[in-house]
């Protein structure tokens, strides 16, 4: 059997760290620990050479998928962000499969043959995750622009973040269930209340692996996943290969 690709977002090691060591320190980490994929953030770039990266993680055994914070749909235009074709682009010179964006302000008005247009220029596939925002981070804009993306057979999977539905108080489980045929990329991140009321991203215990067992039922077997939580220690290839580990054995729960 084979086993499941496991990411790992480089923003899970710090924004600081990141940008102060440079998003390609991390590819060794990565492949020492056995990752399949690294994430490159786009906002976390501090003057890294696309073409080196891509090479180097090619060299490393690594794939890549590329995370722009943009929002595919702006509000009050139909048209798809006048940005996206430059971050195909540049997800295409870090080498990157996949390009990840937010939602943004999807309706019933927006060309999804436009966005067609735009995709069949490029070979990089698109991924669409919910945010922690009111217009991109609730379930049924998703269930209305994916009905629309099946019917039009548009070459997008969702990435769906699993810690991001707290934000606006959304079911995971109901989004799972509603949202998970269309699923090609899962952010894993556990999330807490602080003390001051902010929600945040922690690492998973238990309870949380067995949830999300439960939520990848929903969707395809060996689901690609990665980590968006903070992997923080003076050992990021030991703790980066643990888990790794945990996100590889997490198997769909039966439901």
């Amino acid at each position: 059997m084979n086993k499941p690709a496991v990411s790992i977002s480089l923003s899970s090691y710090g924004a600081d760290l990141v940008r102060q060591r440079g998003q390609g320190s991390f590819i060794d980490v990565l492949a020492a620990a056995g990752a399949t994929h690294i994430e490159w953030r786009e906002e976390l770039l501090s003057g890294e050479a696309p073409e080196q990266l891509a090479n180097a993680a090619q060299a490393n055994g690594l794939q890549s998928v590329y995370s722009s914070p943009m929002e595919l749909w702006l509000a009050g235009q139909s048209k798809p962000n006048p940005e996206l074709m430059s971050a195909l682009q540049r997800a295409q010179s870090f080498g990157a499969q996949w390009l990840k964006v937010s939602l943004g302000y999807f309706t019933d008005n927006n060309d999804l043959q436009a966005l067609a247009r735009l995709l069949s220029a490029s070979p990089v596939q698109l991924l669409v995750e919910n945010d922690q925002t009111l217009h991109g981070g609730r379930i049924e804009p998703f269930q209305r622009f994916f009905t629309e993306v099946e019917q039009q057979q548009l070459p997008i999977k969702m990435t769906f973040d699993i810690g991001n539905w707290h934000w606006q108080d959304q079911s995971a489980t109901s989004a799972a269930r509603l949202l998970g045929r269309y699923v090609g990329y899962v952010h894993c991140k556990a999330v807490t209340r602080r003390a001051d009321g902010k929600l945040i991203a922690i690492p998973p215990a238990t309870s949380d692996l067995h949830q999300w067992e439960q939520l990848l039922a929903h969707m395809t077997p060996d689901v690609m996943r990665a980590a968006e939580y903070p992997l923080q220690g003076d050992d990021l290839v030991q703790l980066t290969t643990e888990h790794v580990a945990v996100l590889a054995r997490l198997e769909s729960a039966h439901v």
